[in-house]
């Protein structure tokens, strides 16, 4: 193990995911002092908590023995670049995880552009200790209505079909970070990041 590279990797990561160097010590159960020790090349990972580290960066151990991403591991650690694609004729609800042209239909649909939600747009989340419960007020009737939501983490996606008449209310596992996605008919694509620390949306 290259523990500069590996250092440097770990950084990547950590920033990657939108993590402090307290957050992630926190996470494997080390003090961030040993973080930034590894960050700055002056120390390496004990073996037994690399496992740890990998699960927390959805990559593998290889990949921190190595000190590096090839090109194939970078792609599948970046589904936070998924792109959702609706068909306004049908509903269908099509991802990508890369440029691809899309038809439904007979009509060739164009990726959708997330813009983040501010404010009351926002989802409510709550950390209920063990998953997160996200929840809405947002109106659910057949001409306005939430029709998908989705949570999307660096390895992982997660999309929950809506229909009007319910009420949004979805439970996910708990993950240390991730973004929500969802797709109003009315008002278009959002988004909102929650994290670990918070049990909030950013």
């Amino acid at each position: 193990m290259d523990q500069i590279k590996t250092g440097a990797l770990i950084r990547q990561l950590r920033l990657d995911s939108g993590m402090t160097q307290k957050q992630l010590a926190e996470a494997i159960c080390v003090s961030d002092k040993a973080v930034s020790k590894w960050e700055c090349g002056n120390g390496c990972p004990d073996v037994s908590l690399l496992a740890e580290l990998s699960a927390v960066f959805g990559t593998d151990v290889q990949t921190l023995l190595s000190g590096g991403i090839n090109k194939n591991e970078s792609e599948k650690g970046n589904m936070k670049k998924l792109k959702f694609y609706v068909c306004k004729e049908c509903g269908n609800i099509i991802t990508a995880t890369s440029e691809a042209a899309v038809t439904c239909c007979g009509n060739k649909l164009t990726a959708l552009e997330p813009v983040k939600a501010e404010g009351a747009d926002m989802l409510r989340t709550e950390d209920l200790g063990g998953e997160w419960f996200i929840s809405s007020d947002h109106e659910m009737k057949k001409e306005h209505y939430i029709s998908f939501a989705a949570y999307v983490t660096d390895s992982s996606a997660m999309i929950f079909k809506q229909y009007p008449e319910w009420n949004l209310q979805i439970t996910l596992p708990y993950y240390r970070s991730g973004r929500l996605v969802w797709y109003c008919t009315k008002h278009g694509f959002f988004y909102q990041d929650i994290r670990r620390d918070s049990g909030t949306g950013k």
